[in-house]
């Protein structure tokens, strides 16, 4: 069997990485995070780009792809740290795509896949975030939701509902209330949201959708860890190359390199895993579930160690807030968290 990547998924990766690489470098990085608001012209340009549409059909202006090429775009942002609704969105959309009858496709889908419209998921629950922990009833919600992502952006909000059902709350929906969270990763905000009494349009075909796209986002979850830490472990040695102690690079002692080399064997071989649970999706069902949040328990531990290993590299400096380290540190502490942590992953699938 022949796993790698094509050639244009190559290109593809690579034309992101170029766009981000020059449109969200290190400075506006901090300014976002200093500010913790959504940097809307950045988000319009990714979306010009396309990623607003990855995997929605294309009879709707999305680009047709597979789980695959989302998550490769997951990777790229992870690798820069790249703020914005990425998550949420591509979550909602395929939701739709999935799960919608026909006319909320047509009306909902084509905004979503210009990123005109701006959509995100309401999910987590006092006690957890799969289906079965939904309580939410009705065709009027009450209750409330936490640690929704870009709640106040977005003009619609995918809502579980109790036995896994889905539906599409609208922003401007009586009832709807939105308190901010104090969240750890700026680029990624949070919120709380509530309902009195709000109406809800239940998704048309919702049945057995909800587990579906909790593995999705486990998926770009784990590629976004990836490219997280990826990344940190290049800012390691980048460092270690000119930081000097006692006249020499820090790279040069032997507990160092070690520390960098074992950072790196953590890494480097996860690609694989995170690649497999985005194929499985679409193409083997039996493993899709167990991947899905395999790839999700063993990149958030590493992101998160590798992201620790990295402050230790850089020495005190790595903990300030002008260091790039400190935010990529709280990025791993999100994709650690979000969805459910690598323990509640693995109790879920036993292993």
């Amino acid at each position: 069997m022949n796993f790698l990547l094509s050639p244009e998924q190559l290109e593809f990766q690579s034309t992101i990485q170029r766009f981000l690489d020059d449109r969200c470098p290190s400075t506006l990085l901090h300014e976002v995070f200093d500010r913790g608001e959504h940097d809307q012209a950045l988000w319009r340009e990714m979306c010009e780009l396309g990623l607003a549409g990855i995997a929605l059909p294309e009879d709707f202006g999305g680009a047709g792809m597979e789980m695959i090429d989302l998550a490769l775009v997951a990777e790229s942002l992870g690798s820069r740290a790249a703020p914005g609704p990425f998550l949420g969105h591509a979550l909602a959309g395929l939701a739709i795509a999935w799960a919608g009858s026909d006319e909320q496709k047509q009306r909902w889908l084509p905004g979503l896949a210009t990123g005109e419209l701006l959509a995100s998921v309401a999910f987590a629950e006092e006690d957890g975030w799969d289906p079965e922990h939904w309580t939410l009833v009705g065709e009027r919600l009450n209750g409330s939701k936490q640690h929704v992502p870009f709640a106040a952006e977005a003009g619609l909000l995918l809502v579980g509902l109790a036995g896994g059902g889905l539906a599409i709350v609208e922003r401007a929906a009586q009832g709807l209330s939105i308190e901010t969270e104090n969240a750890v990763d700026r680029t990624r905000p949070l919120s709380r949201v509530s309902f009195e009494d709000t109406p809800v349009e239940r998704l048309a075909l919702d049945a057995g959708v909800a587990a579906r796209i909790r593995d999705a986002a486990l998926v770009l979850l784990s590629a976004d860890a990836f490219g997280g830490a990826s990344r940190c472990v290049e800012m390691a040695v980048d460092y270690a190359k000119i930081r000097e102690q006692f006249g020499q690079p820090i790279g040069q002692f032997q507990a160092v390199k070690h520390q960098l080399a074992n950072m790196a064997v953590e890494i480097e071989p996860a690609r694989g895993l995170y690649w497999y649970a985005a194929h499985a999706f679409d193409h083997v069902p039996a493993d899709a579930e167990r991947y899905a949040a395999l790839a999700k328990a063993h990149l958030g531990d590493r992101f998160l160690q590798v992201a620790r290993d990295t402050v230790e590299v850089h020495g005190g400096i790595g903990y300030t807030w002008e260091c790039d380290v400190q935010i990529y540190l709280k990025r791993a502490m999100f994709d650690f968290a979000f969805m459910g942590n690598p323990s509640a992953q693995r109790a879920r699938i036993d292993l």
